[in-house]
């Protein structure tokens, strides 16, 4: 029974850190992303000149923002298959 309580701690809290991987790194994502194109569009109206140079680091940057956000997720998945799949074997035995 007690080997029952130790799964059932260690998939609450890797389900609740595998939650909070996910959702913040989306938001953090959503607003990164939120800001710099608020800023490019404050930039291309002053200086619409210079809106395909902006429009490349832009993009550069938004990729840079997303993939941080998936390393995130990425590692939620490895922490959703690593101790979960531990904590079945150790009560297996």
């Amino acid at each position: 029974m007690e080997k029952l309580m130790m799964l059932a701690s260690v998939q609450g809290s890797t389900a609740i850190a595998i939650g909070l991987i996910i959702g913040l790194g989306a938001i953090g994502a959503c607003i990164g992303i939120g800001i710099m194109g608020s800023k490019f569009l404050e930039a291309a109206g002053r200086q619409p000149e210079l809106i395909p140079q902006l429009q490349k680091f832009m993009f550069i940057l938004a990729g840079l923002i997303d993939a941080a956000f998936l390393i995130g997720v990425g590692l939620a998945m490895y922490f959703a298959g690593g101790p979960l799949l531990n904590a079945l074997l150790a009560v297996a035995k």
